[in-house]
């Protein structure tokens, strides 16, 4: 006979859980450093992400100091609230290290995302040249995108009332993100940059482990075997001009 547990057995919670240590970690250096931002606000200069700082006079701690500045109130606790809804079932699958490496290995490519969008030939990239961006929203959005490909069909209740698949959910509250980080110095080629570093990162784990470079090490692999074949002539199957389509 199946027992089912009585009402004084039930317990619900909010969230994911008590904070695992990588994540304490983070969000104490962010709440720290966003301190000391109040205190002193010219410090966004020197550890924001300025492309023409980066390219220019070699700042090259910014792509990662960057990350650890913020804009404001809001802005800070969206991204420490959803660094802890969203990474915590990832520090305790993967393990810190892991973790952080993934955390940071996003951060990294939206940090190249902003600096390549600064180099474009338009309008909109000179002032990202040379304006500050800042924020963990490039490694945030980095998460959401581990956890709608994780667990696209978890039920997450929207005001604790309304169950939301979190594929879905996971889209609207990076839609939120985005909007609301309109001005505050905050590059949506940024949240670009860190879901698409998330997700290519992911993929190239085959969804078993992690391996954050992975995509990258393959991806230069395959160009420098392509360069080698060009470079000796061969081509697999055979060139198209070759009636036998032999392998030169």
């Amino acid at each position: 006979m199946r027992r089912y547990p009585s009402t004084r057995e039930l317990s619900y919670a909010f969230g994911p859980g008590p904070l695992p240590s990588a994540i304490r970690a983070l969000i104490i250096a962010n709440v720290a450093m966003f301190l000391i931002q109040r205190v002193d606000p010219s410090i966004t200069q020197y550890l924001g992400l300025i492309p023409e700082a980066v390219v220019e006079r070699f700042r090259l701690w910014q792509p990662l100091t960057y990350m650890f500045l913020h804009g404001g109130v809001f802005h800070i606790l969206f991204n420490m609230l959803t660094l802890w809804m969203f990474g915590t079932e990832f520090e305790r699958m993967w393990g810190a290290r892991s973790f952080l490496r993934y955390y940071f290995a996003c951060g990294l490519a939206a940090a190249a995302a902003t600096i390549l969008s600064a180099l474009l030939p338009f309008d909109f990239a000179n002032i990202m040249y040379v304006v500050p961006t800042i924020g963990a929203s490039g490694a945030v959005f980095g998460l959401l995108v581990a956890y709608g490909l994780y667990f696209p069909n978890r039920p997450i209740y929207m005001y604790l009332v309304f169950p939301i698949p979190a594929k879905y959910f996971v889209l609207l509250l990076g839609a939120i993100g985005f909007l609301a980080d309109q001005g505050g110095g905050v590059a949506h080629a940024a949240h670009l940059g860190g879901a698409l570093g998330g997700y290519l990162m992911l993929r190239s784990g085959g969804g078993r482990r992690l391996h954050p470079f992975a995509e990258v090490k393959y991806r230069y692999l395959k160009w420098k075997v392509g360069r080698v074949k060009r470079k000796f002539d061969v081509y697999s199957g055979g060139r198209r001009d070759d009636w036998d389509r032999r392998i030169h």
